[in-house]
């Protein structure tokens, strides 16, 4: 059993449910999830927890990402990419000023309207399935960030474009958008993710090396542990008093602490070292109370 994050390069054609399944039959284990879905024709940074590091996804999938896209100008389609039913085309008429006057308007907090060829569901039924019976339904616009929209590129119709953005956000409906605004449509012809919270493309492995790794006994060397991932939370190391209260997942009062931090979310460790979770500082009781455990 590995405990960890494993940092997949995704490739086209898989699902990030599909890259989890050939996962759980390359390491033979089950307890395997993934921190941010990717479109099958996406590729790039796809963090996969393995073990107890599936209590991490909620705080991973939180993290600020970064993309690589392609806007292909002139083009709408159903599904706001190149693999839809094109509804409309029009002559691309645009300046490299108006572009990035255009583009440097979605910096910042945006309401977004989710795609209609989505997981999202309503009314316990999924977008898309409802997008394939020719049925439109209202979606509500969500708050996305955009704290930084880069053009890398201009070969008109094609665009470029860097983009680091909160969870949640949908890349083609920001190239939809701005096709929208620029008054001559547009779609997503390529999505790359270059990052995912930490988590870089440098350091992300294929299926194919994740699968040769394990066969040479080296793949534990490219897993990123756990106390290593929460390295941003500070350390509180206990006394061997206090090593009895941590097994079994109880606070620990302020005198049983050796180091420690008297504010917000920490690392706990026993008196050997050994890391227990995240605990919480509670001003009142003047003790550390567990917030997620992964002893």
């Amino acid at each position: 059993m590995m405990d960890g994050v494993l940092v997949v390069r995704k490739e086209k054609g898989f699902t990030s449910h599909d890259v989890v399944a050939k996962l759980r039959g390359i390491l033979h284990m089950k307890k395997i999830g993934h921190t941010g879905t990717l479109d099958p024709d996406a590729e790039g940074v796809l963090p996969v927890v393995l073990g107890k590091a599936t209590r991490l996804v909620e705080m991973l999938t939180e993290k600020e990402k970064t993309y690589e896209t392609v806007l292909h100008l002139g083009i709408e389609t159903d599904t706001q990419d190149m693999t839809g039913q094109v509804l409309k085309e029009l002559p691309v008429q645009v300046s490299e000023e108006k572009l990035k006057e255009t583009v440097e308007s979605f910096l910042g907090e945006q309401q977004q309207i989710p795609p209609m060829y989505s997981a999202l569901k309503v009314n316990g039924k999924k977008l898309y399935e409802l997008a394939r019976e020719g049925k439109t339904v209202e979606r509500k616009a969500r708050p996305v960030t955009f704290s930084e929209i880069q053009i890398m590129e201009m070969d008109f119709p094609l665009i470029k474009l860097s983009v680091t953005c909160s969870k949640g956000t949908y890349i083609r409906t920001l190239c939809h958008d701005i096709g929208q605004k620029l008054g001559c449509g547009g779609c997503m012809e390529e999505l790359l993710r270059t990052r995912s919270g930490q988590f870089t493309l440098e350091e992300s492995l294929t299926l194919d090396e994740i699968q040769q790794l394990m066969q040479q006994g080296k793949l534990e060397e490219h897993l990123v542990g756990i106390d290593e991932i929460l390295e941003n939370y500070p350390t509180v190391r206990c006394t061997e008093m206090a090593d009895r209260l941590l097994e079994n997942g109880n606070p620990v009062g302020e005198n049983l602490a050796e180091t420690g931090c008297r504010e917000g979310w920490v690392r706990m460790y026993t008196s050997k070292g050994v890391f227990i979770g995240i605990y919480q500082w509670h001003k009142a009781s003047a003790s550390y109370r567990p917030v997620k455990m992964f002893l």
